[in-house]
């Protein structure tokens, strides 16, 4: 369920958080992109060999901040250090898109306008895939968009997984500082929902996604489902006891 934006923009200071963990061929371009639509970066270098390592320090310098971890801790560790890094250099809000070079950087304007338009809200992109994307890639996002719209009682997170979004640093890191979200490819679905029964507005975007660049996908089909279906197991028991407060704000959404 999208929300309908006011006339009113509202000033925020917005940066894009990159995580980074081998992909030393696309990152330059992902951030020329997001530096020309006038965002500073924080690129997390998730622990990334030496080759990668590399290249993100020849791209750090003015508005291109690097922040390495020391091993690899997974996409949400990554993803968590940079806003936390954002959030003391003073942004509000953080961008969040891959290093592979999959998301369309043409849907940056409209993202950025609606974050001014609705600062309390993440701004989540949706996939719009060409034929590049492998066929059970697709049936296996179904799967979680059906245990998210489970664990929500709603449809108003269109997709979980796509991670190219807005948050709003405030709630977010509250969020963090109180909750334990996955801090590997479950993250991106993770956090989405439990901002969602926090009451963060959700406001879905589409955006045009391609087949990594360099072709380097770190999606293992097999882990990764293990821990998605852990997680969505863990939201569902962590979904019962939020059950009235959810079908309460469902009937009252319903009812306007």
């Amino acid at each position: 369920m999208n929300h309908a934006l006011p006339q009113a923009a509202a000033p925020i200071r917005l940066c894009a958080v990159v995580p980074v963990y081998n992909h030393p061929h696309a990152i330059g371009a992902v951030v020329a992109a997001l530096r020309a639509a006038g965002l500073p970066c924080i690129l997390v270098d998730d622990g990334s060999d030496a080759a990668c390592a590399a290249v993100l320090d020849k791209l750090a310098g003015d508005d291109v901040d690097v922040l390495a971890h020391p091993y690899n801790q997974g996409k949400g560790a990554a993803v968590i250090s940079g806003f936390r890094r954002a959030a003391l250099l003073g942004y509000t809000h953080a961008l969040q898109m891959d290093a592979d070079g999959q998301h369309d950087a043409a849907a940056l304007p409209a993202m950025i306008v609606a974050a001014q338009h609705r600062p309390g809200a993440v701004i989540a992109g949706y996939p719009v895939y060409d034929d590049s994307v492998p066929a059970v890639r697709l049936y296996c996002r179904y799967l979680t968009h059906i245990w998210v719209w489970i664990n929500t009682l709603s449809l108003r997170i269109r997709d979980s997984m796509c991670g190219f979004r807005i948050y709003p640093l405030r709630p977010t890191l509250a969020l963090l500082d109180r909750a334990h979200v996955g801090r590997r490819m479950d993250f991106d679905t993770e956090i989405l929902v439990r901002l969602d029964w926090a009451g963060v507005p959700v406001i879905n975007l589409p955006v045009r996604v391609r087949y990594p660049l360099d072709g380097i996908s770190h999606y293992r089909m097999w882990h990764d489902n293990l821990l998605l279906t852990a997680m969505h197991a863990r939201l569902f028991l962590g979904m019962l006891p939020r059950a009235p407060m959810l079908l309460w704000r469902l009937l009252r959404s319903g009812a306007r």
